[in-house]
């Protein structure tokens, strides 16, 4: 599909740093900061869509992130499961497509089904897609779609088989990747998608991070020349 302008991104990532420190700086308990974060999610997706977006991607919940404490994951769990219910039906009802990106690997039944049934009710939405990378790893993305490959017989692997093979195989590769928060790496995120993303990164904790920040950031990416190696 060709993008109407090219100067908007027609798939915009983001990893969504801060949202603890975030909490903490204002007195609050981290789970705050996360719920505050899965908010400001939707709301940039709103935003870039209405702006021509056609795909925003969140880094939601890591196969890194299995390393923190019991409680903070059972909470991100819960909140996850809080999203699927509170946020499914609005989501639908704004035409938006939801897309779980990751694996399934320890992840309770109850939340599958869930983002089962919320990717089915959303499947035919056209306003736009939101994909949520949900317990995933770019580097475990990668080893598992090598191990589909070979179990399915083949004897050589080029790009175009391996970017089918991949969890992320009917999502475009992020045009434009945002990181908040003042870190500046992408943290085993779309690493395989991500070989010609611009990348913008921003001192900005998530949950502060609001229209003009968007704005700021598609106002860079349209000032960026793309030769893809040419």
């Amino acid at each position: 599909m060709t993008q109407a302008n090219p100067e908007i991104p027609r798939h915009v990532a983001v990893i969504p740093d801060g949202n603890r420190r975030w909490a903490r700086a204002k007195g609050m308990e981290t789970k705050e900061g996360h719920k505050a974060g899965y908010e400001n999610l939707l709301k940039i997706a709103d935003l870039a869509f209405e702006r021509g977006v056609e795909h925003v991607t969140g880094y939601v919940f890591s196969t890194e992130n299995w390393s923190r404490t019991t409680d903070e994951v059972g909470y991100l769990m819960k909140l996850a499961a809080w999203v699927l219910k509170e946020e499914g039906q609005k989501l639908h009802a704004k035409g938006i497509r939801v897309n779980i990106v990751g694996s399934s690997d320890k992840l309770d039944q109850s939340l599958l089904d869930g983002f089962d049934k919320l990717q089915n009710l959303t499947r035919h939405n056209i306003a736009g897609t939101i994909n949520m990378c949900f317990n995933y790893g770019g580097r475990r993305d990668i080893v598992e779609a090598v191990n589909k490959l070979l179990a399915s017989g083949v004897t050589s692997i080029d790009e175009k088989a391996m970017s089918q093979a991949l969890s992320t195989a009917e999502i475009p590769d992020p045009d434009l990747i945002i990181r908040t928060s003042g870190e500046i790496r992408l943290s085993n995120y779309l690493i395989w998608e991500s070989a010609y993303s611009e990348l913008c990164f921003t001192d900005v904790m998530w949950p502060d991070f609001d229209q003009s920040e968007f704005e700021t950031a598609l106002a860079e990416y349209a000032k960026r020349k793309r030769n893809f190696g040419v």
